[in-house]
Parts: C-alpha cells; sequence; structure tokens
C-alpha cells in the first residue's frame, strides 16, 4: 500500500515559481461505517457497536475539548483548542465578545522514535508514496533534454 502523489507546477510569487512539487492524493473519504466495517471484519466486534463507540467517541471529544481540556488518543495523538484573537491596546480593553474572533481544532500528531533516533508522526509509521496512476502527468507534458555525449 503507498499514498498517491500528483506533481503540480508552483505559480507562487518567489523562488517557487514555476518549480514542480508532489502534492497527496486522496481517492476517497472513509466515513465512521466504513471505519467500522473493517474493524468489524479485524475484530470479534459487531459493526454496530463500533459505530456506537466511535460515535460517543466524537461527542466525548467535542465535550473535553470544550471543557478546555487537550485530548489525547494513544497511537493517533492529541486534540485542543486554538483560537484567534484581536490584539487590545490594554489588558483592561480586552474583552471575549470584541477580541475573540474565531477557534479552531489543533491536532499533534503523537510521534515515535525510529532505530536511527528520528522522530515518525505513529500513522505515518512505513509510509511508502508512489504517483497518482489516474492524472495526466506533467512529465509527460515536458519536453526532453538532450544530453550531450550520449
Amino acid at each position: 500500500m503507498a499514498v498517491n502523489f500528483k506533481i503540480y507546477q508552483s505559480n507562487r510569487k518567489g523562488g517557487t515559481n514555476g518549480k514542480f512539487y508532489a502534492r497527496a492524493a486522496h481517492r476517497e473519504t472513509i466515513n465512521t461505517k466504513d471505519l467500522a466495517e473493517v474493524m468489524q471484519n479485524n475484530s470479534t466486534v459487531k459493526r454496530s457497536d463500533i459505530v456506537a463507540v466511535l460515535t460517543e467517541l466524537s461527542e466525548v471529544l467535542r465535550q473535553e475539548l470544550q471543557r478546555s481540556n487537550k485530548v489525547h488518543i494513544d497511537g493517533i495523538g492529541t486534540f485542543k483548542v486554538g483560537i484567534h484573537s484581536k490584539g487590545a491596546k490594554t489588558a483592561k480593553e480586552f474583552n471575549a465578545t470584541d477580541n475573540i474572533v474565531g477557534s479552531r481544532i489543533l491536532f499533534m500528531p503523537e510521534t515515535t522514535i525510529d532505530a536511527n533516533g528520528n522522530r515518525v508522526k505513529a500513522l505515518l509509521a512505513g509510509l511508502k508514496v508512489k504517483e497518482a496512476a489516474s492524472y495526466e502527468s506533467l512529465k509527460s507534458k515536458e519536453p526532453e533534454t538532450q544530453n550531450p555525449g550520449v
């Protein structure tokens, strides 16, 4: 198994303009019921029980984040709330209604240390990549370069 990628050409201003990069190519979205089906096939637990547990996980995760707690799920990582705010001239002038303008969920993937002492995100350990087959590769559009002396 490998993660598919597509090659794209940067059109950003600066040193990256015109250079070619890889971008992950996602095939489909797997939902809770799909996960439960796979998990049922890998265990002795019924799909309906797994769906119930995953549904409860999302509800409890929301509750704990809204209680200002971080939530760590072993083998996955840690979730926490982050906020966006506008500055105020003084601490007394700062108030949540006027200065807090948004919120987001921050995710820190769990990391492990490999045999070489490098940090590896647990969910990406052993990751392999390959170019996606279902798009027109930019490689085929590039003119071939002459190789002098060949």
